[in-house]
This record gives structure tokens, C-alpha cells and sequence, in this order.
């Protein structure tokens, strides 16, 4: 089973993915985690959001590479990804579709000044899902990049609303 955990910035999916794993034994890709082991050292002023868009990108064709070695041994893969996008939502379910894998999007949907209050107390805190700081003017520009599931992507979601 495949988990893609969708919501925008400071919505708790990184707190929600682990809760989930904590439930079904299953492994937590957190993208955040990533970004920040591998590539954020190597950030520069110039580097713009193409540049992190490709290193996620090459980050997630590994990412599918042990999904697929998880589901082999019935292990759940639970994708702390963003899904900001509805092409990057559609990707992995067609990347479950055509490797047979059952998977369940939970969308997360999260007043603005919940998310806020959020961002601002993880900044601030540095806790257990703390990768790097996030600007205030970071989630603004989210309102505007990131996609809400449609209808027919919520028609088998588990969809929170707060």
C-alpha cells in the first residue's frame, strides 16, 4: 500500500505520516528530510525552483525504487512528499496502477491561519519534524502553487479537514 499524504505548508503531514506509521508499521519518506540531508548544503542564493524541483525528482525515482522493494515484503510506503501538484499526485497513483499496489491519498486540509500559527511554532521550536526554517513569504507563495485534490481524487480519501 502506497500513502500519499497531501496538504499545504504547515498542514502536519510529516506529524501525520508518522502517526500513520506508527499504526501500520510502515516506512515514512519525508521529501523535507531529504532535501535537507542531500541538497540544502549545496544551495546557493541562485538556486531557484527548478533547481530543487530536479533534485526531488532524481530523489523520487529512488524513492520508487524501494517502494517497490517494500511492497514486495507487505510493507507499507507512506509518502510525506507535498503533493502540492496535481501531476505529482498523478504520478504515483499511476506508478501504483501499473505496479499493482493499492493506495490511499489523505488530504489534509488545513485553515491558512492554522498553518500559520504552525510554521511559525515550528520555526520557533525546532522539534521532531524541524528540516529547515520556513519563511513566512515560503507560505504565501504555497497558496498559490499548491493544487487542491479534486473530486475524483477524493471520492476513496481520507480527507481531514480542520
Amino acid at each position: 500500500m502506497i500513502h500519499l499524504i497531501v496538504g499545504n505548508t504547515g498542514a502536519g503531514k510529516t506529524t501525520y505520516a508518522h502517526k500513520l506509521r506508527e499504526e501500520n508499521q510502515g516506512i515514512v519518506f519525508s521529501i523535507d528530510k531529504w532535501n535537507n540531508r542531500l541538497f540544502m548544503l549545496d544551495k546557493t542564493k541562485d538556486s531557484g525552483l527548478e533547481w530543487m524541483l530536479e533534485r526531488i525528482d532524481r530523489s523520487e525515482t529512488l524513492i520508487e525504487h524501494y517502494i517497490l522493494q517494500l511492497e514486495h515484503n507487505g510493507i507499507d510506503s507512506i509518502l510525506d512528499l507535498g503533493f502540492s501538484k496535481y501531476t505529482h499526485r498523478e504520478k504515483f497513483r499511476l506508478f501504483a496502477l501499473k505496479n499493482t499496489i493499492d493506495y490511499k491519498l489523505h488530504y489534509l486540509d488545513i485553515s491558512i491561519d492554522l498553518r500559520k500559527d504552525r510554521v511559525i511554532k515550528r520555526n520557533t521550536e525546532k522539534g521532531m519534524t524541524y528540516e529547515f526554517e520556513v519563511k513566512l513569504e515560503d507560505l504565501d507563495f504555497m497558496e498559490t502553487w499548491f493544487e487542491k485534490p479534486n473530486q475524483t481524487e477524493l471520492k476513496k480519501a481520507v480527507h481531514i479537514k480542520l
